[in-house]
């Protein structure tokens, strides 16, 4: 099919049906009426012999025709946006705008109540959402437009995303105060001897402390599998079992609780923070904004 056959305006209303999930919502968002986003879903389904979306209930589905080729049609639509603009300037004071951040937890507590104190004083238009990013499809949201940036630990990934260092972390292993096993001082032997809780997102495999661990030819005992490091923090203050995290993260969730912070007991190389976006993105002046806020806020953070 030639190009000149296609109005592009079309794979306009593709991505926004995709994006809201429901045609009231879409035409909201194009300023469009009802009856004529739902004509211009008909040509393009004519056009690509394919339903598109199918109803579910008050939500549209994509079907997986749509999937493939929501990431090209986004990333196309971006870059003729970026191509003719005459001024690419962007005012974040003046700008309505959603950024969507693939953040896992850590980065939640750590940044986001300093970006969006930012945001209130600079940018009172812009909205963010922060989403549990798939490090597996971590490059397509990044190229489709459904993630703006990630933050996350050093992940293999392809030329055509871009990264930068943001900061830098260290594991630290927390315990109830009077610990009874436990003295001033938490040494490898004595912190092998113990059970302790493993903090994932995945149902099974080891933690990263884990990989350290086996390096250096040992193993612990894991007595609790759990997703969040809070309510591993709660499990901690009442019992002897211990939890290895990342400082910064534990200086947050864990001041409530009062548990002792201890050095991990086994020399380890600092913990990488990596912010990604795509190179698509690398000169869109709104998405240069956002990378700079974050850099000198997680800078800030530390």
């Amino acid at each position: 099919m030639h190009i000149s056959r296609i109005d592009l305006n079309l794979f306009v209303v593709l991505d926004a049906i995709y994006s809201e999930g429901n045609i009231t919502r879409a035409s909201q968002k194009l300023r469009l009426t009802q009856p004529a986003l739902s004509h211009a879903l008909g040509r393009l389904r004519e056009l690509l012999k394919d339903p598109l979306f199918v109803r579910q209930g008050a939500t549209m589905a994509p079907t997986p025709l749509t999937r493939s080729l929501i990431g090209p049609v986004r990333q196309a639509l971006q870059t003729l946006e970026l191509s003719v603009q005459e001024n690419p300037r962007f005012d974040p004071r003046q700008t309505r705008r959603t950024f969507h951040l693939g953040l896992r937890d850590v980065f939640e507590a750590t940044l986001l109540p300093r970006l969006v104190h930012a945001l209130e004083q600079q940018a009172s238009e812009i909205t963010l959402a922060s989403v549990r990013a798939d490090r597996r499809a971590l490059e397509a949201d990044l190229a489709s437009g459904a993630l703006d940036l990630a933050l996350d630990i050093p992940l293999p990934v392809s030329e055509a995303i871009h990264q930068r260092r943001v900061a830098q972390d260290r594991l630290i292993v927390l315990a109830r105060p009077h610990h009874p096993a436990i003295p001033d001082q938490l040494t490898l032997d004595l912190y092998l001897r113990q059970t302790h809780i493993l903090v994932s997102s995945r149902r099974q495999g080891p933690g990263l402390e884990d990989f350290e661990l086996h390096r250096a030819g040992h193993r612990r005992r894991i007595g609790l599998r759990c997703q969040h490091y809070f309510a591993a923090c709660r499990v901690v203050a009442r019992t002897d079992w211990l939890l290895t995290m990342p400082e910064q993260y534990a200086r947050i969730a864990n001041a409530q609780f009062g548990n002792h912070i201890h050095p991990f007991p086994l020399p380890t190389p600092p913990l990488d923070v990596q912010l990604y976006w795509h190179a698509n993105a690398d000169h869109d002046p709104a998405n240069q904004w956002l990378r700079e806020q974050c850099i000198d806020l997680f800078g800030s953070v530390e």
